[in-house]
């Protein structure tokens, strides 16, 4: 499959995949199937925190700043709506305007790891140790990536 081969992606495969009913299925519609995405189950490993894009971003800024490299983030077609992979258990107690939680009984759809482009998009691709957010800062970097857009957006 083009756009497979990042450092990391295979072990990052294998551990989405490893949440799957079958991984080998999961496998299979990465590699085979016309929109190469699966759908898996959150809660087990990860919790998904979705953040409306206009938020997402800027929040995915400042957590970089903040972390150097969060977890796993996932963008949806257009950047309309922003993933954040946080601790399992996270989305049952959010609350947030705008922000709807996958975890348990939810499915996401997932693309390949490696793969660059297309529809649902890795902004920040998972690298395979389980290195996800911590809903602390992903707090914190919201809080003050709605407080920059209120007062106009501007970086620093």
């Amino acid at each position: 499959m083009t756009g497979t081969g990042a450092p990391g992606a295979k072990r990052a495969a294998e551990w989405l995949a490893s949440v799957a009913p079958d991984p080998d299925a999961c496998r299979w519609e990465w590699e085979r199937s016309p929109h190469r995405v699966a759908l898996l189950p959150a809660g087990r490993r990860w919790d998904v925190l979705i953040l409306p894009g206009e938020l997402g971003g800027p929040t995915l800024d400042v957590l970089t700043r903040l972390v150097g490299r969060p977890g796993p983030v996932l963008a949806d077609f257009g950047d309309a709506r922003i993933g954040f992979f946080v601790p399992p258990g996270t989305a049952t107690g959010w609350l947030g305007t705008g922000v709807r939680g996958a975890g348990t009984g939810t499915w996401i759809a997932i693309p390949h790891p490696g793969r660059v482009g297309g529809g649902v998009r890795w902004l920040v691709p998972p690298d395979g140790t389980g290195l996800l957010t911590d809903a602390v800062l992903l707090e914190r970097a919201m809080h003050e990536a709605a407080g920059r857009i209120g007062r106009g957006g501007g970086e620093g």
